[in-house]
């Protein structure tokens, strides 16, 4: 007869033995890349979440794992070369984030493993054909671009019911991906002006152009140089007192709202796709999945800055007011 503390100590056995695989398996040191499109100090959010997921799983830098880092600082054409560089040192898999550094990883390898952090459709950017089955060496998580913006268009018009228009900012290598708007801007009877941005001295000059020309509300889109100058973005946007929506960080930095998935949770996430990969699974096997968490973040205190009156319907909705 099985009693309750055969059962415990069944289950305490098979924990020790879990943990001393690992330990055995840590007798080695994991050689990891990060391959980003931005820079250190605009993704040091979420190259912190990936740290802290991958120290959930047991692996700890200088112990059992070592973390090599490139940065393109915007120069997308140098992704390829770097990440060459993170193979060259040893790196048995990329960690990397958006299409171009997704892109940069694959011109450089087509074996070493590559786990995509955080990417919009990856099936409509080219990088997989199939989020379910990706096969190659690329897996990682997606968040659906589209239906994020289509969602920032409908929250825009219920704040702002008298919009005509709305300036859609964003990076030239997403230029196929927004005419996919325009049915939700149809929908809501509002012209999208779009404008790219590539440089963090074109972010400056596009809203300085938005504000003389009062051509109405921004929604931005998250894309690597706008993450990495989201605290810029957002006090600019105080400044010449446009309201905007965009991803947490620009509601946090100034910006009226933000709905959109949690960047941060999606790195450390990622994390398990590393911890499986190191472990022999197949990259290519491994389903992409959704982003899980989103967040609808209204600032407050700029509503109040620029005269708008939140509708209690929307407060009612919020993930979180800034006050």
């Amino acid at each position: 007869m099985t009693t309750r503390r055969d059962i415990l100590c069944a289950l305490g056995a098979a924990a020790f033995a879990q943990r001393l695989a690992f330990a055995q398996q840590a007798g080695r040191t994991y050689r990891i890349g990060v391959l980003g499109a931005g820079s250190p100090a605009g993704w040091a959010k979420m190259v912190g979440a990936l740290r802290e997921g991958l120290n959930a799983l047991g692996y700890v830098e200088g112990k059992n794992l070592a973390i090599d880092y490139r940065w393109a600082e915007g120069r997308y054409d140098d992704l390829p070369k770097l990440a060459g560089e993170l193979i060259a040192a040893g790196a048995a898999l990329i960690v990397t984030h958006a299409t171009p550094g997704a892109r940069g990883a694959m011109q450089a390898t087509s074996s070493v493993p590559i786990v995509v952090a955080s990417i919009g459709d990856a099936v409509t950017a080219g990088i997989v054909t199939n989020l379910a089955h990706p096969g190659g060496n690329v897996t990682g998580l997606s968040f659906f671009v589209e239906e994020i913006a289509t969602k920032r268009i409908e929250l825009l018009t219920e704040i702002l019911p008298r919009t005509s228009s709305i300036n859609l900012i964003y990076q030239q290598y997403m230029s196929a991906v927004p005419g996919r708007f325009d049915n939700a801007a149809r929908a809501k009877k509002v012209t999208i002006h779009r404008v790219f941005v590539n440089t963090p001295a074109e972010i400056q000059t596009a809203i300085v152009n938005i504000a003389q020309k009062r051509s109405g509300p921004i929604l931005i889109i998250e894309t690597p140089i706008l993450i990495a100058n989201a605290k810029a973005v957002g006090e600019s946007l105080a400044k010449y007192k446009i309201p905007a929506i965009g991803f947490k960080e620009i509601a946090e930095a100034g910006g009226l709202m933000s709905y959109g998935a949690d960047l941060a949770d999606m790195w450390h996430r990622a994390a398990t796709y590393v911890d499986k990969i190191l472990k022999g699974a197949n990259p290519g096997s491994i389903p992409i999945e959704q982003a899980a968490k989103f967040e609808l973040v209204i600032n407050l205190k700029t509503a109040r800055a620029l005269g708008i009156k939140v509708p209690p319907s929307i407060l009612l909705r919020a993930d979180r007011v800034i006050e």
